[in-house]
């Protein structure tokens, strides 16, 4: 099994959180404290997913809970690069459309390259 790795650095009213490895069930718990913590600081926070392989249901929970906790603290949670699986756990979900999914973590800074709702990256 892979372990999950999650890291971050923030600057210019923005925080970066990377999530690398499998987010599952056993991961949730500290994965949406830590993103919470980050949220709480009232900033945009952008969750890059480039090199997160696999993520369950349950974990969605971490991303609602982060998401809920940014928007209180008046900034957002944004998603970057999801790979293909992530968006087919989020579509499954019903959440592709909930998060503001984009191509990469420059575009989510930049508020472009959004993703459709159906989570495809078309073109």
């Amino acid at each position: 099994m892979v372990s999950m790795k999650l890291s971050s650095r923030e600057g210019d009213g923005r925080a970066v959180v990377v999530l690398r490895g499998e987010l599952d069930i056993a991961e949730a718990a500290s994965v949406a404290a830590a993103l919470k913590a980050v949220a709480a600081r009232g900033r945009e926070l952008i969750v890059d997913l480039a090199g997160l392989e696999f993520i369950d249901s349950s974990s969605l929970t971490a991303l609602l809970l982060a998401r809920e906790q940014a928007r209180t603290a008046g900034g957002d949670l944004l998603l970057a690069a999801p790979q293909d699986q992530v968006l087919r756990v989020l579509a499954a979900a019903r959440l592709a459309g909930v998060f503001a999914v984009h191509a990469s973590v420059g575009q989510a800074a930049g508020g472009a390259g959004g993703l459709p709702a159906d989570g495809r990256a078309g073109v």
